[in-house]
C-alpha cells in the first residue's frame, strides 16, 4: 500500500457533521444610565441612610456629621454633573419634566372615566419620578445647612428640631420614591430599579448614554473614601481619652 493511499481521507470522515455547539446570542440591551450617575445616586442613598440611622446619640455623632458632609458634597457633584455631564444626566431634562407637572395635574382633575384615568396616569408616572428626584435634591440643602448649624452650636433646641424636621421629610420623600418605583415595576411588569444598578435595559436600539464614564465614577468613589479616611484620622482618640480619664480617677481614689 502506497503513501498516497494512506493519506486519502475516507468518505465517512469527510462527510461527518461538525459537533461544535452553536453559541446562543446574548439578548440585546442598551445603556440608559452612565456609571457616574449611578455612583452618585447610590453613594447619596448610602450616606443619607447611614446618617439617619446614626442621628441619635453622642457615640455616633462624628460618623453622622461625616456622612452629612458627604451627602452635601455628593449633591454638589450631582448638580455639577447635571450642568456639564452627558445629555441624559442634565438637569435641563429634569426641568422639562417638571414643567409638565401642572398640566398633568389639571388633566388628572378633569378625568371622568376609568379609561381616561388610565390614559392620563401613564405619562404622569415619569413626572412623579422626576418630582421625587427634584424634592430629594432640594431637601438636602436645608438638611445639611441646619446640620452644620447644630454641629457648630449656632442655636438652641429649636435648630435641632428644624434639622430633625428636614431629615424626616427627606425620609418620607425617599420612601415615597421607593414605593413609586415598586408600584411602577408591578404595573409595567419590569424592574424599574434595574437601570440604576446595571445602567442598561433590555431591548434593541441605540444607547442613550453614549459613554459609561467609568473613570469619573471611580474618581468620585475614591474622593469619598479619601474623605472618610481623612475624617477617621482627624477624629479624637476616644479610647485613649477614656484610658486617661480612668487613670486620673484611679489616682484620685488612691489619694
Amino acid at each position: 500500500m502506497t503513501s498516497d493511499t494512506l493519506s486519502t481521507p475516507s468518505p465517512s470522515s469527510a462527510s461527518a457533521p461538525s459537533t461544535a455547539p452553536a453559541q446562543t446570542p446574548r439578548p440585546a440591551t442598551r445603556r440608559v444610565v452612565d456609571a457616574t450617575t449611578r455612583m452618585l445616586h447610590w453613594l447619596m442613598a448610602l450616606s443619607f441612610t447611614a446618617a439617619y440611622v446614626t442621628a441619635d446619640g453622642e457615640r455616633w455623632r462624628l460618623v453622622h456629621v461625616t456622612l452629612g458632609y458627604t451627602l452635601a458634597g455628593l449633591v454638589v457633584a450631582r448638580l455639577l454633573w447635571g450642568l456639564f455631564g452627558p445629555r441624559q444626566a442634565r438637569l435641563s431634562v429634569l426641568w422639562r419634566k417638571l414643567q409638565g407637572v401642572p398640566a398633568w395635574l389639571k388633566s388628572l382633575a378633569a378625568v371622568r372615566s376609568p379609561g381616561a384615568l388610565q390614559a392620563t396616569w401613564r405619562p404622569g408616572q415619569n413626572l412623579l419620578m422626576a418630582l421625587a428626584v427634584a424634592l430629594i435634591l432640594a431637601l438636602v440643602v436645608p438638611l445639611t445647612l441646619s446640620g452644620y448649624a447644630v454641629w457648630d452650636e449656632w442655636g438652641g433646641e429649636w435648630l435641632e428640631e428644624v434639622h430633625e424636621f428636614f431629615g424626616n421629610t427627606l425620609l418620607f420623600v425617599v420612601l415615597a420614591h421607593i414605593g413609586l418605583i415598586a408600584l411602577l415595576s408591578v404595573l409595567r411588569r419590569k424592574n424599574q430599579a434595574l437601570p440604576m444598578l446595571t445602567g442598561r435595559v433590555p431591548g434593541p436600539g441605540p444607547d442613550l448614554a453614549k459613554s459609561n464614564h467609568g473613570g469619573i465614577a471611580a474618581l468620585v468613589l475614591a474622593c469619598v473614601l479619601a474623605f472618610w479616611a481623612w475624617q477617621w484620622n482627624q477624629a479624637p482618640q476616644q479610647p485613649a481619652a477614656d484610658a486617661t480619664r480612668w487613670s486620673e480617677n484611679r489616682h484620685h481614689d488612691d489619694d
